[in-house]
């Protein structure tokens, strides 16, 4: 698209088992967004959902051709469906937002603002997650370990409510790796962030797509992406115990000279006990080696990283010659 028909402002969320929130959700962008320019559209992108989000997708397509719909073959997950939203956005400026509405569309006249001041990036800073007991204990044991095993100073009240220059959505674009998430990736390009304090807002209807192992495994495959911190982990781990068994053994030595040999017999128990442990570890450190050597094959293949089914007042993307960016079947 020309930079001249371009417009100023493109709102994109995935859609995910939200049937019944679509309508308000696009009333209150629009309402929101009005108030910056008129020169905007909304982004629905229904990732494989098993309720009737595409239908309602539709309905607001006919009725507002500032909507736009685009429908995935499958549930691809949260980030390929961002990763979509951000391939047809056409805005100088991207937000994303989840459809839940806990993301409440009244704070994107402030990221803009704060975006025009000079940041790349500006992202809505939860003053308080607004999740159950458990959904808040597990996702603060998931950001400690995640900010441990990654090495990123990844900020817990941070989601995916955020502004992005077209810059930044470039740049987004260029990025090859099939599994990503997409706050990491905003960090890894480095460009110049900015935050607005934000009220997230209790849930409206259904439950959240993301559960403890969802979170767990969802933690797992970025640390594997960006990381090699769980290979360093089974190194130092297996030199503690390389250390310990030698000074074990130097003690046993010595004892074997200066003291009865009889009550240096352990018997089968304890031999059998630290031949599961050791056991256990080398398992352990193959199947962290095998985990990168899946996502390395995983990467290697080349697969699309969503595709697509199905359009609705979409102009088609800009075509990418790169075999790494080129992110999609439609």
């Amino acid at each position: 698209m020309n930079s001249a028909d371009r417009p100023v402002l493109s709102v994109a969320t995935p859609v995910y088992n939200t049937a019944s929130l679509v309508g308000e959700l696009v009333d209150r962008v629009c309402a929101a967004v009005r108030t910056v320019t008129e020169e905007f559209e909304v982004l629905l992108v229904e990732d494989g959902s098993p309720d009737e989000s595409w239908a309602a997708i539709l309905r607001e397509c006919e009725r507002n051709p500032r909507v736009k719909g685009v429908r995935l073959s499958r549930n691809f997950g949260q980030h390929p469906a961002i990763t979509a939203a951000l391939t047809h956005a056409q805005g100088d400026f991207v937000v994303i937002m989840d459809c839940d509405l806990q993301d409440d569309p009244m704070y994107i006249p402030a990221l803009y603002r704060k975006c025009r001041e000079g940041f790349d990036i500006v992202f809505a800073r939860r003053r308080v997650r607004r999740f159950g007991w458990w959904k808040n204990f597990t996702a603060r044991a998931y950001y400690t370990i995640f900010r441990w095993l990654a090495g990123v100073d990844y900020d817990p009240n941070i989601g995916a409510y955020s502004i992005v220059t077209r810059n930044v959505v470039e740049a987004f674009l260029q990025f090859g790796d099939y599994r990503r998430g997409y706050v990491i990736v905003l960090h890894w390009l480095g460009f110049r962030r900015g935050y607005v304090d934000v009220e997230h807002r209790d849930r409206v209807d259904g439950q959240s797509g993301y559960s403890a192992w969802r979170l767990l495994g969802h933690a797992l495959m970025i640390t594997l992406t960006y990381s090699e911190k769980p290979l360093h982990v089974s190194i130092y781990v297996g030199g503690i115990l390389s250390l310990l068994s030698f000074l074990f053994g130097s003690w046993f030595a010595v004892r074997y000279f200066t003291s009865d040999v009889g009550r240096l017999a352990l018997g089968w128990t304890s031999l059998i006990i630290s031949h599961l442990f050791l056991s256990g570890l080398i398992l352990i450190g193959l199947g962290v080696i095998g985990l990168y050597m899946g996502r390395i094959f995983e990467q290697v293949k080349h697969r699309p990283i969503f595709v697509i089914r199905d359009t609705r007042n979409v102009a088609a993307p800009p075509v990418r010659t790169s075999s790494r960016q080129s992110s999609a079947w439609a």
